[in-house]
């Protein structure tokens, strides 16, 4: 199963599952994580192939939705409401989308966090071959890395979050660059499904973003009909890291009245 970081105690309000986006972890949301389970209890998985979760050689949005049910089924032996809020970022947007659409009853409400259900050119495997041009050898501290990465990464925002999958003590990256450069068609894509959710849904988007556009809404629509959609101004596509308190505000604010929709 996924590992998973809790924080809070659990509570009357179902739990929230925090789903990251590609090269991401659920460590990365910790910040956003602990001030959300000030309400209820939250759950942040380190996806396949990320994170301390397990390796595997295939990385599909089935797979990924598979992975969160079974995080969801899990609790619900403990005596939990089946049903989570889900809210997902980017690749994790879009597996949070195929769980609520093939395992609706385990969605109470979702939060889709600056993407859609389209297929985008925004291919990321130039990020691998930077993480691998790295090397390990020459790396004692995370600076190392950071430094090293200057030469094919422009932002340092990026090079920051990279290095936080890096596994120094190890000399890893607690990434599957491979399977991930592999898989990077079902990683940009979307599958084709049937059916719709029709759960409360909040796409959540940056002003500055290009991945949810007004085109976009003609393939959210049939598949989210109570879709509603707001804008972070002055987000990009990293909303929650760039604007946090905006991003938790608005979350927050749509977790409080999400059941009466």
């Amino acid at each position: 199963m996924l590992n998973t970081i809790v924080y809070g105690t659990p509570t009357d309000l179902p739990d929230l599952l925090i789903v990251h986006g590609l090269f991401g972890s659920g460590r990365n949301w910790s910040a956003i994580g602990k001030r959300l389970a000030r309400t209820r209890r939250v759950i942040s998985v380190d996806q396949r192939n990320h994170g301390e979760s397990p390796w595997f050689d295939s990385h599909s949005y089935e797979d990924m939705a598979a992975d969160l049910a079974e995080v969801i089924v899990a609790e619900a032996k403990h005596g939990r409401d089946p049903a989570m809020d889900v809210l997902g970022h980017s690749m994790g947007g879009k597996a949070a989308m195929v769980l609520a659409l093939t395992r609706p009853e385990l969605v109470r409400s979702l939060i889709v966090a600056d993407i859609a259900p389209v297929t985008y050119e925004h291919d990321q495997k130039q990020y691998i071959q930077s993480m691998r041009s790295v090397d390990l050898s020459q790396v004692v501290k995370r600076s190392d890395a950071l430094e090293q990465l200057e030469a094919t990464v422009d932002d340092p925002a990026l090079r920051s979050f990279f290095t936080q999958s890096l596994d120094i003590a190890n000399t890893r990256w607690r990434l599957n660059l491979d399977v991930l450069e592999a898989e990077m068609p079902k990683v940009i894509g979307f599958p084709e499904m049937e059916g719709t959710y029709e759960g409360p849904t909040f796409f959540l988007s940056g002003s500055l973003s290009d991945y949810v556009l007004p085109e976009h809404r003609a393939n959210i629509r049939p598949l989210f009909p109570k879709a509603r959609f707001a804008k972070i101004t002055g987000a990009n596509h990293w909303l929650h890291a760039e604007k946090p308190h905006e991003f938790i505000a608005s979350v927050q604010a749509w977790l409080d009245q999400a059941p009466t929709e």
